[in-house]
Parts: C-alpha cells; sequence; structure tokens
C-alpha cells in the first residue's frame, strides 16, 4: 500500500490498538489490586459495560455528530481516550472504573465506525480499499498477539500503573498522525433530518439491502465462533489439556494464526470471487468447526490428542470469521454515499457487537451449567441457522457486483449512483 494518507491513517490504528491492548492488561490488573478475589467480577461488568456502549452508543454518536469533520472527530475521541486512561490510575472506588471505562468505550464506539467510513472515502478504487481491509484486519490479530508479550516485558522493569503511560502515549500518537492527513469534511445535506431519524438511518438502509440483511445473520454467525473461543478456551486449556497460562497463549494464538492466514489470502481471492461465496464460505466453516468442537468435548480428549484437535479447531474458526468479517465492509461501502456511510458503519459496528450479547452468555452460562459440549452445540446451531437464513436472502452468484469484474459505479438504496 503506497497510499500516502492510508499510510499514516493506519499507523494511527496500529498505535491507538497497541494502546488499548496494553489498557486491557493494565485494567485486569487494576482490578485485581482494587477488588482482590472479585477482580473476575469487576472485569465481568467492564466488559458487559463494553458491549451496551457498543452497541447502544455508536448510532447515537453517529447522528450526533453528522456535521463534525471527520479529523477534528477523530482526534477528539482519540484525545478523549487519552484522558480517560490517564485517569484510571488514580480512582479509589469501582465504580468509578465502571464509570470511565464507559466514557472510553463510548469514544471507541465513535472512533471505529468513523475510522472505517475515512477509509472507505479515501480509497476509490475497490482492490486498494481490499488490500486496507486486510491490512486492517491483520493489525487487529497481530495486536492480540503482541500486546500481551510488550505489556509482560515492560513489566519486568516497572510496575503496572506505567502502562496506563504507554496506553496515553498510544492514543496521542493517534491523534497525531490523523492530524497530518487531510480528511474529507463533514458531509452536505440538502435539508435537515429529525435526529431519530439519523439514529435510525442507518440500520434502515442495510434492512433494505438484501446484501446486508445477510450480513446481519453472518455477524451472528461470527459473534457464535468468537464467543466460543474468547469465553471457554481457557476452560478447556484448563480442565480438559491440564495446560496453564502458556497453553492458554498458544490456543489464542492458533486462533489468530488462522484469521492473519485469511486476512493474507483475501484480497487475492476477492479478485477472482465474489464476497458471497467468501463470505459464506466462512460462515460454512465456523459452523462446521463449532460442530466439530462440541464434538470434541463430548469426546472428552486430553493430553497429545487433545492439543491435535485444538490446534485444527481452531485456526479453522480464526479462518472463518476473517472470512465473512473482512469484505463485510466492501458490502458496507457499496450500499452507501458520502452522505449516510458514517451510519451505515455504525450501524454495522452497533449491530454486530450486540450478538456478543447473546454468544458470550451461551458459551459462559450454559458451559457452566449444562456442560461445555451443549454450550458449543448450542452455538454451533445458532450458527448453522444464521448461515442458512444469510444463504436464502442474499442474491445468488451473478446479480452482485465482485472484485473479478470491471469497476462499475455502485447503487444506493434510494437508486442513486454512490461515489
Amino acid at each position: 500500500m503506497h497510499d500516502p494518507a492510508f499510510q499514516r491513517l493506519y499507523s494511527a490504528q496500529v498505535v491507538a490498538l497497541l494502546g488499548t491492548g496494553l489498557l486491557t492488561v493494565a485494567l485486569g490488573l487494576l482490578a485485581h489490586d482494587m477488588a482482590g478475589r472479585n477482580a473476575g467480577t469487576v472485569l465481568g461488568t467492564a466488559l458487559t459495560i463494553k458491549m451496551a456502549a457498543y452497541v447502544f452508543v455508536a448510532p447515537l454518536m453517529a447522528a450526533a455528530t453528522v456535521r463534525v469533520p471527520a479529523r477534528a472527530l477523530l482526534i477528539a475521541t482519540d484525545v478523549l481516550r487519552a484522558a480517560v486512561a490517564l485517569a484510571l490510575p488514580f480512582v479509589e472506588s469501582v465504580w468509578q472504573i465502571y464509570l470511565l471505562v464507559f466514557v472510553l468505550q463510548a469514544a471507541s464506539a465513535t472512533f471505529t465506525p468513523a475510522f472505517q467510513s475515512v477509509i472507505a472515502a479515501t480509497l476509490s478504487d475497490e482492490h486498494t480499499y481490499t488490500q486496507a481491509l486486510s491490512l486492517s484486519r491483520m493489525a487487529y490479530d497481530l495486536e492480540s498477539l503482541a500486546s500481551p508479550v510488550l505489556a509482560a516485558a515492560l513489566l519486568t522493569v516497572l510496575d503496572y500503573p506505567a502502562l496506563f503511560l504507554g496506553t496515553v502515549a498510544g492514543f496521542l500518537s493517534s491523534a497525531t498522525a490523523i492530524l497530518s492527513v487531510r480528511l474529507p469534511g463533514a458531509p452536505e445535506r440538502t435539508r435537515p433530518q429529525p435526529f431519530r431519524d439519523r439514529v435510525w438511518r442507518g440500520a434502515r438502509i442495510m434492512w433494505s439491502a438484501a446484501d446486508l440483511r445477510a450480513l446481519l445473520a453472518l455477524n451472528l454467525v461470527v459473534a457464535a465462533a468468537t464467543g466460543l473461543v474468547m469465553v471457554n478456551t481457557v476452560v478447556y486449556v484448563g480442565d480438559l489439556l491440564g495446560a496453564g497460562e502458556t497453553g492458554l497463549a498458544v490456543a489464542l494464538a492458533c486462533y489468530g494464526g488462522g484469521s492473519l492466514l485469511a486476512a493474507l489470502g483475501a484480497p487475492r481471492i476477492l479478485l477472482i470471487t465474489s464476497d458471497r461465496t467468501v463470505m459464506l464460505a466462512g460462515a460454512v466453516t465456523c459452523a462446521a468447526g463449532l460442530s466439530a468442537t462440541a464434538l470434541f468435548l463430548a469426546a472428552a480428549p486430553n493430553g497429545l490428542t487433545g492439543w491435535i484437535a485444538l490446534a485444527a479447531l481452531w485456526p479453522a474458526l480464526g479462518v472463518g470469521t476473517a472470512m465473512v468479517s473482512m469484505p463485510a465492509p466492501r458490502l458496507l461501502r457499496r450500499n452507501s454515499t458520502a452522505g449516510d456511510r458514517s451510519e451505515v458503519f455504525s450501524a454495522q459496528f452497533s449491530l454486530s457487537h450486540a450478538g456478543f450479547l447473546l454468544t458470550y452468555p451461551v458459551a459462559g452460562w450454559i458451559g457452566a451449567t449444562l456442560g461445555q459440549a451443549v454450550a458449543a452445540l448450542c452455538l454451533a446451531a445458532l450458527a448453522t441457522l444464521a448461515t442458512l437464513v444469510a444463504v436464502n436472502v442474499w442474491p445468488r452468484p451473478g446479480r452482485e457486483f465482485h472484485g473479478s469484474t470491471a469497476r462499475k459505479p455502485f447503487v444506493t438504496v434510494a437508486g442513486q449512483p454512490g461515489p
């Protein structure tokens, strides 16, 4: 990627992600320091607050900031996140953690969809945009691997409050990189719209387009696979395989490695086949991987056999989730215009995270009460049903534009040519 604007925006994303990763580790240590044995409850509540902010705040802020220039909005949210990170080491009670986490995640729920819509507006060529999406996905996966390692290295010479300073540095570096890029101003509106209409605008656009209705179902597939991995990997590794923190890191690295592999190959694959084919293949991979995981857990293998099974299943789930998630912004851009792109990306951000409010409890509560195999089977059933819905509502091959054909102007739901 040789686009100067994207290079600076991508550097902003990378340093902000590293800051977020350090914050995750530091927040866990802060919770343990303040709550002791109840640290898990504190972190669980903080994660719930995070998801609630993502689901409910994103569309509200997209509607409220519709006239704010993109660069000003991104810099302001980076500065706000830096301020929250700077304040966290000085909290004296748990409720203050909850309040600051909500503010932090509300800022992230504003920043992320706005950043994604800016990338969509900056890169007009479809293949170049796909390469950018691949790099962005790889940044997320590498951050999940690199941040804990960086945090561990820093903790060998510093106390954990210093990690918050690393987070502050990450967000401020992101703001500085964005400041150096010339971005489009706020889109012109032909007539003012009521705030309520702006809040629901992105969701209405998603519901009106067949491929985006399919995406809503595919979001559930991703949430099912990701929920199982993120919630229950620690249980599988600890209880079935008898491994500790190193084993957990290896298992999660297997999942991240599969996602990285898919993100690396996606730009070339999308040159010769459609988004529909790639994304539905990813959904089938997720559903099959979850079903195989249920069988794996029912058999309760241990030792080397268990590790071989996990080392095959977790990369497959990583590949499947990336095949669904990475091309999704292409659909969003194709069905939006400069005037409504921010609302559409915010709607997808909100609705995709809403799936986790279902799959996280299924993975955790059912796994704890009825058994891990039952939880995996429930998630496999959910993923299979969502995949069948997506297959039925998405137009058949040949009725959609994809990377293997000459670039065409896409059409918005209003029937007007897009940018």
